[in-house]
């Protein structure tokens, strides 16, 4: 199978998984504090990692580290710890839609880091996609937007929590992306994943856990599993992909955010804590927009693949 397109299934995971995650974040805040959580969500993550890079014999790349990166891999695993904590913080003062929406600097933030640190080119196809990507992000959340609401204060302080999420986020893929020469995606968040059960254990409180419910149990281990599958699945697309169509592909992500939530309004779970977003013609518009634009973004790369190999095959 093509690098293309086992990137496409990767990132398409990872996507998926991020998308409903908001729905057991804004559940989980209810009975556990986000640095506990998150600290149960790396511990399970490091437990499975370990075993498979052990199993396969993948520890030994961790040798041929320099200092230089130990120091990489370290500053990468404080900044995902920090991005895990804030967003869930966030989701305090923020519906998940409105969060995600937030987050969505984050793929011009990707996309441009990729440009500046990595040299990769950015087409003009590919920042007019940007652009356009962007007008839909704004028309898909223009509900959101409103900052004459009476709780306009406490929107500014879960956007500013969100944008340091962002931040955060952005700087840990970029460090992962430079370390893929030196460690597999796989060992890269291996360990993270140990760095943040050692520094976050003091911090946890863990006698939550002994109150929590059956269904509180299934809520953070669904947290825990998303973590391994949708890291684990965005470290493997990095590494087949540009980062610019990664980027592209994660404005993706708030869609099947409010979704998630129309879905679970719709069935009627959760009342009390999940309500409906507003979504008229304007919002779809913005759907339609992001959708071309991440397919424009994908598609074209394939398409010059494709008459390069036509033209060769012409020439011989």
């Amino acid at each position: 199978m093509s690098h293309t397109r086992l990137g496409l299934i990767f990132v398409s995971v990872a996507v998926i998984f991020w998308g409903i995650l908001p729905i057991a974040l804004k559940l989980s805040g209810g009975f556990i504090d986000p640095v506990s959580l998150t600290w149960f969500r790396f511990l399970v993550a490091f437990v499975v990692t370990y075993f498979l890079q052990w199993r396969f014999g993948a520890l030994r790349q961790f040798v041929d580290l320099s200092q230089g990166d130990w120091l990489r891999l370290s500053t990468a695993g404080i900044l995902l710890m920090c991005n895990y904590t804030s967003f869930v913080y966030s989701l305090d003062y923020l519906s998940p839609g409105t969060a995600q929406l937030n987050f969505q600097t984050a793929p011009f933030y990707l996309a441009f880091g990729g440009a500046l640190f990595f040299k990769e080119r950015l087409t003009a196809l590919q920042l007019t996609c940007f652009a356009t990507l962007a007008l839909g992000v704004l028309l898909f959340f223009h509900p959101s937007l409103d900052v004459s609401a009476s709780n306009a204060s406490q929107i500014g302080f879960g956007v500013l929590i969100v944008q340091f999420s962002v931040l955060s986020w952005t700087s840990y893929a970029l460090l992962q992306k430079s370390l893929i020469t030196k460690l597999s995606p796989n060992n890269v968040l291996l360990f993270i994943y140990g760095l943040g059960v050692l520094l976050m254990a003091p911090l946890s409180d863990f006698s939550q856990y002994k109150l929590m419910t059956n269904h509180q149990w299934l809520v953070i281990v669904f947290c825990a599993a998303n973590t391994l599958i949708a890291y684990g699945c965005f470290g493997q697309a990095m590494k087949y992909w540009p980062t610019a169509q990664v980027s592209a592909m994660l404005a993706l992500t708030p869609v099947l955010s409010f979704t998630a939530n129309a879905v679970v309004v719709e069935l009627g779970l959760w009342p009390n804590i999940f309500r409906a977003d507003a979504i008229d013609i304007w919002s779809l518009l913005g759907i339609i927009l992001i959708v071309g634009s991440v397919f424009m973004v994908q598609i074209w790369p394939l398409y010059q693949q494709k008459r390069l190999k036509s033209s060769k095959a012409f020439e011989d």
